[in-house]
């Protein structure tokens, strides 16, 4: 439809996923400093929205629960539940650690599948196998083919404060197309290469998400209670091994 432009596309065997934009009539007031201590110029500016479509062709695809805004074809749903192998107590642990539901809704067949507009943004990726699987900020995760599995991932090499609390993460694993949601769009995510004896050190609130294959150590920044409260730093990821990262360093900026 042309009020709607196409930003970015891929297909994984049967499932295509597509993000479209679209901007909101409604006008947004942001302010930007003028350089005087105190002092902001007020603009206003369009409000971009995002929708994700899915169009597949005799696969199957799960989206989150509520995401569904119409769909059209030969479809089928269901609703799924993520780990099936665990009882409802530990599902509904690992969904209360991670804020991902513990189910989500597949749709099989031949159709098309919108989701609802939101004002985030969405990235679209592809996985080809284990080797692929990546630990995801949570509440990142959003959609993805069927042949992708969500799971939760418990950390077990917490460091200072944190150790011997625990901390999940969301983590996909197999083949396919998946979607998650981010804070920034593509553009504004750095993409970090961790090589073998070197380390990358990321605060907490900049992750999207990583290889998982990676060594990962999460605790303050420095030894110490009192010097990790001297840093102003909270929880920070060291990363070892060699895989990826990527990172929205404007996520924060108004």
């Amino acid at each position: 439809m042309a009020f709607r432009q196409v930003v970015q596309e891929e297909t994984y065997g049967g499932v295509t996923m597509r993000i479209h934009r679209f901007v909101e009539k409604k006008m947004v007031a942001r302010g930007i400093p003028t350089g005087i201590e105190g002092q902001l110029h007020y603009i206003a500016e369009p409000t971009d929205v995002h929708q994700l479509e899915i169009v597949l062709n005799n696969a199957s695809a799960l989206i989150e629960p509520g995401a569904l805004q119409y769909s059209y074809g030969n479809l089928s749903a269901e609703i799924v539940r993520h780990e099936a192998q665990k009882g409802f107590f530990a599902r509904a642990a690992a969904s209360a650690a991670t804020g991902e539901s513990a189910h989500a809704t597949r749709y099989s067949g031949s159709g098309t599948i919108w989701c609802e507009p939101v004002r985030k943004h969405f990235i679209l990726a592809t996985m080809d196998g284990p080797q692929d699987a990546l630990l995801l900020d949570d509440r990142a995760f959003y959609a993805c083919s069927a042949e992708i599995a969500l799971s939760t991932h418990l950390h077990k090499s917490l460091s200072g404060m944190f150790s011997g609390n625990g901390l999940a993460q969301p983590k996909i694993t197999g083949a396919g197309v998946f979607a998650v949601e981010s804070p920034v769009p593509v553009t504004e995510i750095d993409e970090i290469a961790v090589m073998p004896g070197q380390e990358v050190v990321v605060d907490g609130d900049f992750m999207l998400m990583y290889s998982a294959n990676l060594e990962v150590t999460i605790g303050p920044l420095v030894a110490g209670l009192r010097n990790a409260m001297r840093s102003g730093e909270g929880f920070v990821y060291k990363l070892r091994g060699q895989g990826t990262v990527w990172i929205t360093p404007s996520s924060r900026i108004a």
